[in-house]
């Protein structure tokens, strides 16, 4: 016997109803929503004048804060820059006068020689040159001898002092004693002890003299021969 009976038929698929106009759609994500009227499209909130003016306060306090802080570094550098100057100055004067006194140690330990000299020439009595041609001839020597010492010393900046007939000057002379003397006026150098020297504008050893007392108005020494500036007998 034949079963007319059909098998069951599968039952159909779900098929969705169309889709509404807002939904998204098959082909794409949902469009972006609108932003609000109520906020600005930036996203920043408003910013009202009361604080546009406390920025700007802020702003300006901290523009002078700086311009202040660089006032004082511009200061401080004029300063730095007018104290290296002033160094580099003094150390050139200093190299000046190194160079120019630098041999006044030797020049002070040296001078003996020309105070022998003359003490030579001195010991030697008019009468025995004039009968002992020996002696004259050895005299001429040590005179000789004692000019070139003294144009030694003047090639290096050491001249002699020959005050006499001068005024005295206390940054040249030293007075050992005082005479009296009327034909002259007072404070005349009248004898010369013991020669003195300058080196440059310094007074390397003074003169020892005899000054006159008791004469007129006292005599006032040459104001070029007494720089202010002229220390007394530096060592």
């Amino acid at each position: 016997m034949i079963d007319d009976t059909k098998p069951d038929e599968p039952a159909p698929a779900h098929q969705p109803g169309p889709q509404s106009a807002t939904g998204p759609t098959a082909t794409g994500p949902a469009a972006p929503a609108r932003p609000s009227s109520a906020q600005p499209a930036s996203g920043e909130p408003e910013v009202s004048a009361a604080q546009l003016k406390d920025m700007i306060a802020a702003l300006q306090a901290d523009l002078d804060a700086k311009t202040a802080a660089v006032a004082e570094k511009h200061d401080l550098f004029v300063r730095a820059v007018a104290e290296t100057e002033n160094v580099r100055r003094r150390l050139e004067k200093e190299k000046e006068e190194t160079a120019k006194y630098a041999i006044t140690k030797f020049a002070k330990d040296i001078l003996t020689v020309g105070d022998n000299f003359q003490r030579a020439i001195s010991a030697v009595p008019k009468e025995a040159i004039d009968t002992d041609p020996v002696l004259k001839t050895l005299l001429e020597g040590v005179v000789l001898a004692e000019r070139d010492f003294r144009g030694a010393l003047e090639r290096h900046g050491v001249k002699t002092i020959s005050p006499a007939g001068q005024p005295f000057n206390p940054h040249h002379h030293q007075a050992v004693m005082e005479q009296e003397n009327a034909d002259v006026p007072n404070g005349t150098v009248l004898q010369v002890f013991q020669t003195g020297y300058l080196i440059d504008d310094r007074c390397l050893r003074p003169a020892m003299v005899v000054v006159s007392r008791g004469g007129g108005k006292t005599a006032k020494p040459d104001p070029e021969a007494t720089p202010p500036d002229i220390p007394d007998n530096p060592g």
